[in-house]
């Protein structure tokens, strides 16, 4: 199911389905932009729209990013040296600027996937737990 960083509507304006109780959208959580388009870029350097695709496509469809969210990241981590980006012409023959992992980049995306296994390993440790294990 797509994860979508896009505002839900109000309760009020959403259809009376009850067929799924899930919500159709998972929030991404806070932190987790910058790293999925650290790893997207650190697979090669990729234009705007690519890092979309890509992002897209290493979660097997699981996550819709929307560009409105990931532009503005991509200023702020290049702002931040993680990213550096140069013009160039995309597939399509469009201008587009193209981002390639830095140093700092790669380095940081080493920090915050060890600290994102370490979460999740404590997380899925918390969920296993049983009774008779207390």
């Amino acid at each position: 199911m797509p994860v979508s960083l896009a505002a839900r509507p109000a309760p009020f304006l959403r259809r009376a389905k009850k067929e799924n109780p899930m919500p159709p959208h998972a929030e991404l959580l806070p932190g987790t932009l910058d790293l999925l388009i650290l790893k997207a870029v650190s697979l090669g350097p990729l234009h705007g729209y690519g890092v979309l695709l890509r992002i897209g496509q290493i979660s097997g469809g699981a996550l819709a990013i929307e560009q409105g969210a990931l532009y503005p990241a991509l200023y702020r981590l290049e702002a931040q040296g993680l990213l550096a980006g140069e013009w160039g012409v995309s597939e399509n023959n469009r201008r587009a600027r193209f981002y390639r992992l830095t140093a700092a980049g790669r380095k940081r995306l080493r920090a915050e996937t060890a600290g994102w296994q370490r979460l999740v390993s404590a997380i899925a440790a918390a969920l296993d737990a049983r009774p008779e294990e207390l």
